[in-house]
């Protein structure tokens, strides 16, 4: 057994001298700001809260337009807000023969694939053949690159139905269902 102590703890070197100076100096700029910002709350509640100067603020009023596009644009909403336009407009873009049968459901922003639900599997091949020109008459519209491919669906079958009256491993209606 050895009789030698273990080194302890290390304690952190106590500032002195410049450092110290600066950290007195740092904390009485502290306390000076917050009893200056209580100072001009108090004069501002005194007077009826905060008032415009002369020169245009971020508090001053404005257009309704320039509000959501300046709300758009702080939160990086731009693209969504262009696909759902698109989306609005849909029968102008595609055509109204094409917009009667096919109907934009979803625009996944990440992978840029905007998915399309068709009500038969004729119309479905048929704007399948004619993606590409899609994608570039909405890329033309939204900017380059906004849309990457579309995703074309058919109909959905039936719900399937699972009871006593089914066979065992059927697949259920042999219709072409998407």
């Amino acid at each position: 057994m050895s009789t030698e102590k273990e080194p302890g703890p290390k304690k952190a070197a106590e500032p002195s001298g410049v450092d110290l100076a600066r950290v007195a100096l740092r904390a009485a700029k502290e306390q000076a700001r917050a009893r200056g910002d209580a100072a001009q709350q108090k004069k501002q509640a005194r007077r009826g809260g905060l008032r415009s100067g002369a020169r245009a603020d971020g508090r001053d009023p404005m257009a309704l337009g320039a509000a959501i596009n300046r709300l758009l644009t702080e939160r990086g909403w731009e693209t969504p807000a262009a696909v759902g336009g698109v989306m609005g407009r849909w029968p102008q873009i595609v055509g109204e023969d094409l917009a009667n049968h096919c109907v934009p459901e979803k625009y996944d922003e990440d992978e840029r694939v905007l998915i399309v639900r068709c009500d038969s599997t004729a119309w479905a091949t048929n704007l399948r053949l004619l993606a590409p020109q899609l994608v570039a008459r909405l890329n033309e519209d939204l900017g380059h690159g906004t849309v990457r491919f579309l995703k074309v669906n058919g109909p959905s079958g039936p719900p399937r139905r699972y009871g006593p009256l089914r066979a065992p491993g059927s697949t259920g209606p042999g219709d072409t269902y998407g």
